[in-house]
Parts: C-alpha cells; structure tokens; sequence
C-alpha cells in the first residue's frame, strides 16, 4: 500500500474561561456575599494510536486542530463548561517531534497508546476565591490562562517484520507482489517505487507477517543520493532484513557483487544498529542463469558471506514459497526466545515481589537469664505463665535456682 509517511501540523489548545465577579442577591439578604464561580478548564488535544490507520495522508490536507476554549463561570457559584478535547488518530509507529526544536515528543509504537499533545488552559477564578475577612465583597476575579500551542512534525516509521533491500530495479516489488496482496508498481526502469509499500504475507490461517518495500539504494544513498536514503529508517523496527540481487541483470556491465557490497556498505555507513540487525542474501532471476547451485556457490565465495542464502525467480515465483516459510518459521522462533525470555523476567520480578510482600515470621525469644541476686529462676518462660493458665511466681524454681548458684 502506498502512504505518505511525514506531515507538519499545529495544534492550538483551548483556552480557560474567565472567572467572574458576582454577589449573591436574595430577598431579605440585603448583603450576599461573592458567589462568582470559576471558568472552564479549555480543551485538550490527544493523539491515539490506531492499528487500523496505514498513512498520514489526512494531516497533509488538516493541518490546523483547534481544541475548544472553556465558558467562563457565573452567579450561584456555578463552574463554567470546559471545552471539548479534540482526539487525532494516528497509525501505530508514529513519532511526534517538535517542528522548531526537533526534539522527540512522543513515540505512538502501541494500539491504544494515548498522549496528549497540547494541554487545555486552566480556567479562571471567580470573586468567591478572594473573599477574607477585611474583604467582604472582593470585586477581584482573574482570566482564564490559554491553552498550549505547538507546531509538530509526525514522522511514520513502518512497523513491518521483514524489509527488503535492493538496489534499483532488483525484483523487490516484483518479490512482494507474488508474496502478498500488495501491488505496488513494476516496471523496467530504475526507481519505479517512490514510496515504501507494505505488503501482509499470509501462510495459513493463523501466521503471517509483514514485509516492508522502500525505493532501491544506490551509491551514496547515506549521503543522500536517490531516494532510498529518505525511507530507510523504516527498516529500523524490522526483525530481518533480505538483501535482493540481480543476478541477471540486463546491462553487462553490472557486476552483481560490486553492487551486494555498495548496498552492505551504505548500510554500515548509515547506522550501525541497522547494519548489525539479521540479514539474509536472497538471489533472484535465478531462472535465467544454466547453474544456479554454481552460480550461488561462487557468488558466496567471492561476497564473502557466511549467512542464509535464497535462490529466487520472483516472476515465476521459484522459491519464493519456500523464502516465506522459512522466514515465518524464523519469526516464531523469534517470538518464542522472546516470550520465554518474557516470562522469565516476570517471574524473577514476581518472585521477589512476593518474597519481599511475605510477613518475616517472628524470631522466638531467646530465654532471659534472672538478674543476679534476685532470688527468681535461672530460665524464665517467654510468657511467665504455665501451661495452665496459673502465674509463676517462681517460688517452685528456688531449688534450682540455689543449686546453679551454687555451681557458680
């Protein structure tokens, strides 16, 4: 699906309400007293994340978003209304910058994740807040403060657990329209896509994943040369990465391996994270070579490479039903070593959670030794009391008592 992934708006909070200046006024109460209530507080501006949302495409056209301002109080001590809040929803993976400061505000990665973007003003006070006793009838009363205001940036990065890697005119789009329901545009030009697609690969009816497609790298791509440059930040959340090459490409003078290293190397030179994230070297055009186990054998050898590696025709779909279960199977496990790893955590942190909650059971007390001389029992019960319920005075004691002085 295509989308556009950056948009700039303001946001403006509403404003509180007045407080008011008011006085009670009764029959037979000739002096009231202030009653004037408080403004309303202004409303505020939210931000949603919604799995259900794929593009920021409504904020490039809806770029202002005006919360409502809060009614100022009245008479009777009554508040006034506060403005109604104003919700945006945003696809999950959105980041909230500051557009004058480029700081990062807020990170939408969660379904249901809910942050606010411009807090309302507070409301007014009314005349009754100033009431004292050398000030009877207080005329004072203050204005509503107005709400925040923002300019901001929302950046989306694509949540997908595969993204594809190419140069320009690699097979990549042709890869993820055999896999999945997405149609992004082929031709037989270079950067024929210009915005990343998403495509979802279903294996049966109970697992699936999401492969993400960005415009071909060239040389210089980290530098800002061609397109690909601008989108490759959508490939930090993947889990895997698959690096697509032509091996058969129809200009002669490409070199298939010169073009594999300048696309590894583009990734080093841009982000490190990225660049170490698992990565798996999937050959396509397969079909149009006589020895695809010698051409695969070589390519290896002379690259260098040691990890996974593909033989594919994304066209004819060789292999690529193979490709998808194996990186299916890859991302269970993926998520079993993460579960696991999960609920260990969480037991150790239960665990000590309980061991701390659990009451310390009381130490019993050590026998007390009788003080010298006072004619009691070398050993006192904890309780001075026998077992039926009678004080001991500790006259049936003496005896011994007498015969351990005496050892003394």
């Amino acid at each position: 699906m295509k989308f556009v992934d950056e948009a700039t708006i303001e946001v403006v909070a509403g404003k509180g309400g007045n407080g008011v200046a008011s006085f009670r006024r009764e029959k037979f109460i000739p002096m009231g007293g202030p009653d004037g209530g408080d403004g309303g507080r202004g409303g505020s501006i939210y931000a949603v994340a919604d799995r259900n949302i794929n593009t920021l495409i409504d904020y490039r056209y809806a770029r202002l978003h005006r919360a409502q301002n809060g009614e100022q109080g009245s008479g009777s001590d009554r508040y006034g209304a506060g403005g109604s809040d104003i919700t945006l929803r945003m696809p999950v993976g959105t980041m909230v910058y500051d557009a004058e400061t480029n700081e990062l505000l807020f990170d939408l990665a969660t379904h249901g994740q809910k942050v606010v973007l411009a807090a309302g003003g507070n409301g007014g006070l009314g005349n009754l807040h100033f009431k004292s006793s050398t000030n009877r009838a207080p005329r004072q009363f203050t204005q509503g403060r107005p709400g925040e205001q923002r300019k901001l940036r929302l950046e989306l990065k694509v949540l997908a657990d595969v993204g594809l890697l190419g140069m320009p005119n690699a097979g990549k789009s042709t890869l993820i329209r055999k896999l999945s329901n997405a149609r992004p545009k082929v031709a037989d030009y270079p950067f024929t896509t210009l915005h990343p697609n998403l495509g979802v690969v279903r294996i049966d009816n109970e697992r699936s994943f999401v492969i993400a497609d960005i415009p071909g790298l060239i040389e210089g791509a980290s530098e800002g040369a061609g397109l690909g440059h601008q989108f490759l930040r959508h490939l930090s959340r993947t889990r895997l990465l698959l690096h697509l090459v032509d091996v058969a490409p129809m200009d002669p003078g490409v070199d298939p391996i010169r073009e594999a290293r300048a696309i590894v190397e583009e990734l080093r030179r841009y982000d490190q994270t990225l660049y170490e994230k698992p990565r798996w070297l999937v050959l396509n055009k397969i079909d149009m070579v006589d020895d695809p186990q010698g051409l695969k054998e070589a390519f290896c050898l002379e690259l260098g490479w040691e990890g996974p590696v593909f033989c594919i025709s994304a066209l004819a779909g060789e292999g690529t039903q193979e490709l998808a279960w194996a990186i299916q199977n890859w991302l269970d496990e993926q998520r079993e070593a993460e579960q696991a790893f999960a609920d260990d955590l969480r037991f150790v942190e239960e665990g000590a959670a309980v061991k701390a909650a659990a009451p310390v059971p009381a130490r019993p007390r050590s026998p007390r030794r009788a003080a010298a001389g006072d004619g009691g029992p070398a050993v006192q019960a904890e309780d001075g009391q026998h077992g039926d319920g009678s004080q001991d005075d500790g006259s049936d004691a003496s005896g011994a008592g007498g015969d351990s002085g005496g050892d003394d």
